[in-house]
């Protein structure tokens, strides 16, 4: 296989409309800066023509081609799909709604390979989506992310990015983690992320994809790559810390409760409720503590995560 500048991934869903006019406008780019380049786009699950826009559109460029979930998985998915096929230098994210611009791609390849950079993160600093229901709540994710990360991103959310291949062939994404790819970039050991001021365009065609759902869904992710990055390959000393100063503490108060009335025999530890703090104590602690052995199993012997059913694949091997 030849040598590829840049491999750009596009999940979609639905947007039959768009991917003409978006497949055209990466070629232009691509041509004028003499980049060699392959286009994945991911149809996660469209009930419209899009896959057969992406059959057509592979026919007439062979740089163009397809992955076709059977069901919707989700954007994770669709990313994660097609950093596994992407073979370019660098490779580029974007969203297939014609809102992020492929002229912003010499830009993002520039500042990984000149700059340096293992990630670029596009920031839309000025937006045409700003609605309330959804700028107030991104800025509340941004700011959580940033303070429990400490990458100091404006737009973790933003499908505009550009990663060294290394990364996209080492990080795993799922759930509805795409949203804190830099953070499991930071977590794989890939420090040097940096940002970079994007065009937004109003949507053309369509309407958003996304629900209200996903503000709750980010949250969680957000707590589980927290967990995972510290302590996925060490559970037990997550759990055993906690449960050992449970069960440490809920002995204590029992010590001190059977001391009591050895020497003093004004009650009955039963009837103080310190006796059922320390036993509720000693329990949690215990139970934690069994936890954390079993998370070391499951964390030695886990599975592969992402296994999706693909229905078909457009690849014009060279």
């Amino acid at each position: 296989m030849k040598h590829l500048d840049i491999s750009v991934i596009v999940p979609l869903k639905n947007e039959e409309e768009s991917l003409p006019e978006l497949a055209a406008w990466i070629d232009r780019v691509m041509q004028a800066n003499s980049f060699s380049y392959e286009v994945w786009m991911v149809d996660d699950g469209s009930t419209d023509q899009s896959w057969d826009v992406i059959r057509q559109l592979s026919h007439e460029n062979p740089n163009v081609k397809g992955i076709k979930f059977q069901r919707n998985y989700g954007k994770s998915a669709a990313l994660n799909e097609g950093f596994r096929k992407a073979q370019g230098r660098v490779v580029i994210t974007m969203d297939a709604d014609l809102q992020d611009s492929p002229d912003e791609i010499p830009g993002l390849y520039s500042m990984i390979v000149d700059d340096g950079y293992d990630l670029v993160s596009g920031w839309k600093k000025k937006r045409f989506d700003n609605t309330l229901t959804k700028n107030l709540p991104s800025k509340l994710f941004n700011w959580a992310t940033v303070k429990m990360s400490g990458i100091k991103l404006h737009d973790f959310n933003c499908g505009l990015k550009s990663y060294r291949k290394k990364v996209v062939k080492t990080i795993e994404v799922y759930g509805e983690m795409h949203r804190y790819i830099p953070v499991i970039a930071k977590w794989s050991g890939f420090r040097n992320i940096g940002e970079k001021v994007v065009e937004h365009r109003k949507r053309k065609y369509g309407t958003t994809k996304f629900g209200l759902e996903r503000f709750i869904n980010g949250f969680l992710d957000l707590a589980s790559i927290t967990f995972v990055g510290r302590f996925g390959k060490r559970p037990m000393h997550f759990f055993g810390a906690l449960g050992t100063l449970f069960f440490l503490i809920g002995f204590i108060i029992a010590g001190y409760l059977a001391t009591a009335k050895i020497f003093w025999m004004q009650y009955k530890m039963t009837e103080r409720p310190l006796f059922f703090l320390a036993m509720l104590l000693l329990i949690i602690g215990s139970q934690l503590f069994l936890t954390g052995f079993i998370a070391e199993l499951v964390a030695r012997n886990a599975p592969e995560r992402n296994s999706y059913l693909v229905e078909e694949i457009l690849e014009n091997e060279d």
